[in-house]
């Protein structure tokens, strides 16, 4: 493999993709969304004031970038091969002494550049957060590095889709459909599967007596009877993996979690994190309610549970790779040449 082979092939596809006056105006629009949000943030996470107001404004950005990248993305990667073939741009490219994987790699490198021009767009708006915010630098780190490791599994989905779809279009929709399942299709399977699963829970609960006439307790108050339903409850402990596949669970999970003095989470990272892990907690078995208790019963908060269970995004980050792995493996074998046999009705020079 000749790195100036790569670059050059890299350069062409890319002066191919911003020549146009729609890219700029894609990236203006972009950036005016990008005002809007980082606004009505500043205005949504002022109660919080110092760090805290900070941290929820940059993870908001953070994780709009990645929802744009989303969007976008499959459009700008899922017809690079077969977009080319159509155009009859590829087979001129095959017959130089460019290797197939050469011109896949390149593709992919180029739609990975590409979608990180929206990382960069956003690069001030999230120092302006992180920086008056004074945001851990450690959480901006990683969550950048996360964010940039999405767009690059995105765009490998989409470059190895459009190498094993001959048509441009179907392409760019199954490779939405893909982006889709990991993002809508996960939290829709992890709700099925958990109130698929159900498991009975027996409660026992007694209260005050209440006089039926006045409405009121007696003085001194008297405890009624310990009285005990069953009911069933859903099993989310049992399908929570599922979610680790998702790319914002992903980019919540591994960034480094920020909680107040009262262990609540700062910024949307955390939230997202605490929501997903309090799913790994299993149901008890019995739980029991006591009016007539003179202390309540202390509950966990969300950095005690946030502490007791398992990160999961390097699972999730894991099986995203192997997935945009082979697909563009896929692609590659797909686009050698010389090929034995080819779709109907697909163009060759």
């Amino acid at each position: 493999m000749s790195g100036t082979r790569l670059w050059t092939l890299v350069r062409l596809d890319l002066t191919q993709r911003v020549r146009s006056v729609a890219w700029y105006v894609m990236l203006g629009v972009f950036a005016a969304i990008l005002v809007v949000v980082t606004a009505l943030s500043l205005l949504s996470f002022s109660y919080a004031g110092g760090a805290g107001a900070g941290a929820g404004v940059y993870s908001v950005v953070v994780f709009v970038v990645l929802l744009l990248a989303v969007l976008v993305s499959p459009t700008l990667s899922g017809n690079a091969i077969n977009g080319d073939r159509d155009a009859a741009n590829l087979a001129p490219v095959q017959v130089t002494l460019a290797t197939t994987a050469e011109i896949v790699l390149a593709k992919f490198l180029a739609a990975w550049l590409t979608g990180l021009s929206f990382a960069v767009i956003a690069v001030p708006f999230m120092l302006v957060a992180a920086v008056s915010g004074g945001v851990d630098p450690l959480v901006v780190l990683v969550s950048l590095v996360v964010l940039i490791v999405e767009i690059a599994i995105i765009a490998a989905i989409g470059v190895g889709l459009s190498g094993i779809v001959a048509r441009p279009l179907f392409s760019v929709a199954v490779t939405y459909l893909v982006v889709a399942a990991l993002v809508i299709g996960t939290p829709i399977a992890f709700t099925l599967g958990g109130a698929a699963i159900r498991t009975d829970v027996t409660q026992s609960y007694r209260s005050y007596i209440y006089d039926d006439a006045t409405g009121m307790t007696s003085n001194p108050p008297e405890c009624g009877p310990w009285e005990s339903a069953t009911y069933e409850v859903p099993r989310f402990d049992t399908v929570w993996w599922i979610l680790s596949a998702n790319p914002f669970v992903i980019l919540a999970d591994a960034t480094p979690a920020r909680f107040d003095t009262s262990g609540y989470p700062e910024d949307l990272f955390g939230n997202f994190s605490y929501l997903v892990r309090s799913a790994q907690i299993p149901p008890q078995d019995t739980v029991t309610w006591d009016d007539c208790a003179r202390m309540p019963q202390p509950t966990p908060t969300p950095e005690e549970i946030y502490n007791q269970t398992t990160p999961s995004w390097f699972v999730g980050l894991a099986v995203q790779l192997v997935l945009a792995g082979a697909l563009l493996w896929w692609g590659g074998a797909r686009t050698r040449t010389p090929s034995r046999t080819l779709p109907p009705g697909t163009r060759i020079a």
